[in-house]
C-alpha cells in the first residue's frame, strides 16, 4: 500500500519518464546490491578456505621438519655405523690373514707328512719279493701307512705264536721303521667271525689281542725296535674288511696290520698355536 501511494505521489511529481529512468535505476541498483552481496559471501567462503589451507600447510611443514630432523638422525647413526663397520671390517681382514697362515702350516705340514709316508712306503715295497707282496698289502690312506700281513703268513691256525716263515719279512719291515725313527708303530690283530675253540683263549678278542702281542714282541726282541714306540690292539672280529660269508672273505678279515704313523709333534705344535679370537 505504501509502495502504491508513493508511486502516485511520484507520479504527481515527476513525469513518467524520469519515473522509468528512477524505477530502472533502482532495479540497477537493487541488482548490483545482490551481486555485492553474493561477491561478499564467496570471499568469506574463500577466506575461510584459504584459512583452512594455510593451517593444513602448517601442519605439512612442521611434519617435512619433522621427518627432516629424523631423517639426519638416522643419517648420524649410519655415519657412526659405517665407522664402526670399517672398524669390524679391518678386524675381520687381520683375523682372515692369521687363519690363512695357520692353515697354510698345516697344509704344509701335512705334505711334508704325505710326502715321508711315501717315501716309506716305496721303500717297504721295494724291500719286499715278488712272493712276499702276495701276503702283504701296503697302502696309504689320509696320511698313515698301512702293512696288512696275511693270517697264514704270520700264525698257524688258531695259534698267536710268529710262524718262521713271518720272521724274514717281518725283518724287512723293522728296518723300515728303523730308519723312521720319528715314527710310532700301532700293531693291531684282526680275525673273521668264526668262534675260536681253544681252552686257552677265550674268545676272537683274546685271539687278535695275542697276536699282536706277539709281532710287537718279535719287533722289540728279535729286531731291536725301541717298545716305547710300539703299541699292541686287538679288534677281533669287528673290523672287517669285507664280509665272513666266504672263505675268501674270511681269510681277508684275518690279518694283523702293521700301522705306521708320522708323530704329530709338529700338528699338536701348531694347534697350541692357533690364531687367537679377537
Amino acid at each position: 500500500m505504501i509502495g502504491a501511494g508513493m508511486a502516485l505521489l511520484l507520479t504527481g511529481c515527476v513525469s513518467k519518464k524520469q519515473y522509468a529512468a528512477l524505477q530502472a535505476s533502482h532495479e540497477a541498483l537493487q541488482k548490483e546490491y545482490y551481486g555485492v552481496r553474493t561477491e561478499l559471501t564467496e570471499c568469506n567462503a574463500n577466506s575461510r578456505s584459504l584459512t583452512t589451507m594455510l593451517e593444513e600447510q602448517k601442519k605439512n611443514n612442521e611434519e617435512l621438519k619433522a621427518g627432516l630432523s629424523s631423517m639426519k638422525t638416522t643419517l648420524d647413526q649410519s655415519i657412526q655405523s659405517s665407522a664402526q663397520g670399517n672398524v669390524n671390517i679391518a678386524k675381520l681382514v687381520d683375523e682372515i690373514n692369521a687363519s690363512n697362515k695357520y692353515i697354510k702350516q698345516l697344509v704344509d705340514a701335512k705334505s711334508k707328512s704325505d710326502s715321508l709316508n711315501m717315501v716309506l712306503t716305496n721303500n717297504l715295497t721295494r724291500s719286499l719279493s715278488r712272493e712276499e707282496l702276495k701276503d702283504v698289502d701296503v697302502k696309504v690312506l689320509k696320511g698313515v701307512v698301512y702293512v696288512s700281513l696275511a693270517d697264514n703268513m704270520l700264525f698257524k691256525s688258531g695259534s698267536y705264536e710268529v710262524s718262521d716263515r713271518a720272521m724274514e719279512t717281518l725283518s724287512k719291515i723293522a728296518k723300515i721303521i728303523k730308519d723312521y725313527s720319528d715314527y710310532d708303530v700301532l700293531v693291531e690283530g684282526n680275525t673273521d667271525n668264526v668262534p675260536i675253540s681253544k681252552t686257552n683263549i677265550r674268545n676272537n678278542w683274546d685271539l687278535s689281542a695275542l697276536r699282536a702281542s706277539s709281532v710287537v714282541q718279535v719287533l722289540q726282541n728279535k729286531f731291536g725296535i725301541n717298545p716305547s714306540r710300539l703299541t699292541a690292539g686287538g679288534r677281533g672280529e669287528f673290523n672287517p674288511l669285507t664280509d665272513n660269508d666266504s672263505e675268501v672273505g674270511k681269510a681277508r678279515n684275518r690279518r694283523t696290520e702293521i700301522i705306521i704313523t708320522p708323530k704329530l709333534d709338529e700338528f699338536l705344535d701348531l694347534i697350541d698355536q692357533h690364531p687367537e679370537e679377537k
